[in-house]
């Protein structure tokens, strides 16, 4: 089996329709410290020494964002980075959020 962050985020339509709650499941299984909230969005905390170092990460994650035409939404603070990841054009997940949560996984 392929693993999700070496797939490629494909662009949505508002046809696609959200995953089954079996297959969030099955691909949250595949991930580390994510979880799925509400049956909607993938969320994940990172902490860091400080601004600085949470800064950079977000400055990442954008640049991974750019380079797969999939956005999450940041929380920037003081030591941390919140992460919380679903397409915005069905309002639910989608395979291609469980491929960029991997994808940011890796980046660390």
């Amino acid at each position: 089996m392929e693993k999700l962050s070496q797939k490629k985020c494909i662009p949505c339509q508002i046809e696609l329709p959200p995953l089954s709650e079996s297959k969030k499941n099955e691909l949250l299984a595949q991930l580390n410290g994510w979880t799925i909230v509400e049956s909607h969005h993938l969320y994940k905390s990172y902490a860091f020494k400080d601004f600085s170092q949470a800064l950079d990460w977000v400055n990442k994650i954008g640049e991974l964002a750019e380079v797969e035409g999939h956005h999450p939404d940041l929380e920037l603070g003081w030591g941390y980075v919140n992460v919380k990841m679903f397409t915005h054009n069905i309002d639910n997940l989608s395979e291609s959020d469980f491929i960029f949560a991997a994808k940011v996984d890796e980046l660390l």
